[in-house]
């Protein structure tokens, strides 16, 4: 099929599609009730085969930056009109955020071993050689360290500036979202930010885990940890694969220019962003409350976290597979 025979088949169909954004834009809400029914969102999925078969056969750029133009602003239409409150906020959990999360599995991979490989290797490094601590922090730092989770301290992993558990419930907050936001901004640097921030996060966590594990100090580090681990580096992941999601959209934008080639990623991004910030908030409230209460028994601890990483991990898989 050429590229004058493609377009007169599909020609009414895109036309009815512009003429219904075209009659919402002007007001007129007749369309609402065409929008929230089944013939719209069928215009707008047959109008994106369209654009993966235009993309697939080469077709010329006019004919498939208009399709992506008119998908895109459908798109924003069917998922950003009227959801506000309440009901916007239960789509956005119990659908928009996993779902984008999945569709994004390549960056979510990719962010996941740039943090994990690092931690790992710097973990075994400084355990073999704990000398190789001062390679990362300074001396002051590591006796820090090994007071905040002293089997002695009263509140397992306080720092000196926090005297109650809600001062280190802000401080826990600012601290994750910075380096989320760091790992999330980094990707406008063409991805180089976003995979430094991430490598860098990991190695410095492993390389404390892995000198506090030679020093004797694994089972008050561990079970401080392992509980709002489950959605705080879950979240710096997140964040790390919504920059490389923004930063792979410029290096390469396809058929689209730069500008709508972000303008789309950063709609994906920002649904990753607010499901990271959400299980920041959460990590941060178990971290304070919860793991640096030293009266609860290591084995309670493991259990709810058992829990907890089921739990993130089950939602990020099967949560939102339903239609609707």
């Amino acid at each position: 099929m050429t590229p004058l025979q493609f377009e007169q088949k599909y020609h009414p169909e895109w036309e009815e599609l512009e003429q219904l954004l075209a009659q919402l834009r002007a007001g007129k809400r007749r369309q609402e009730a065409a929008l929230s029914g089944s013939h719209f969102a069928s215009l707008y999925r047959r109008v994106c085969e369209h654009l993966a078969l235009a993309r697939a056969r080469a077709y010329p750029a006019h004919l498939t930056d208009r399709l992506d133009q008119l998908t895109s602003d459908a798109h924003q239409v069917i998922y950003q009109r009227r959801e506000f409150g309440l009901s916007r906020l239960k789509g956005l959990i119990a659908r928009d955020i996993p779902r984008t999360v999945r569709a994004n599995a390549m960056y979510v991979w990719i962010a996941a071993a740039v943090f994990v490989i690092p931690t790992v290797v710097l973990g075994l490094l400084v355990y073999y050689r704990p000398e190789l601590i001062l390679s990362v922090v300074d001396p002051q730092t590591a006796a820090s360290f090994e007071r905040m989770y002293s089997p002695d301290a009263e509140s397992i992993g306080r720092v000196r500036t926090a005297s109650t558990d809600w001062a280190m419930f802000g401080f826990y907050i600012r601290h994750n979202i910075s380096i989320a936001f760091q790992c999330f901004a980094g990707g406008l640097f063409l991805c180089i930010g976003s995979l430094f921030f991430l490598a860098f996060n990991g190695a410095f966590g492993g390389a404390i885990a892995g000198y506090l594990t030679e020093r004797g100090l694994s089972a008050t580090f561990y079970s401080f940890v392992v509980t709002h681990a489950a959605f705080e580096l879950t979240a710096i992941v997140l964040a790390g694969a919504a920059g490389l999601r923004i930063g792979h959209s410029l290096l390469a934008p396809g058929r689209s220019t730069r500008r709508q080639s972000l303008v789309k990623a950063a709609n994906e991004a920002i649904i990753i962003v607010y499901g990271a910030a959400a299980m920041l908030f959460i990590a941060a409230a178990i971290e304070a409350f919860w793991s640096s209460a030293a009266w609860i028994p290591p084995v309670m601890k493991y259990s709810v976290a058992a829990v907890c990483w089921i739990a993130v991990l089950g939602y990020l898989t099967l949560q939102g597979r339903r239609a609707g």
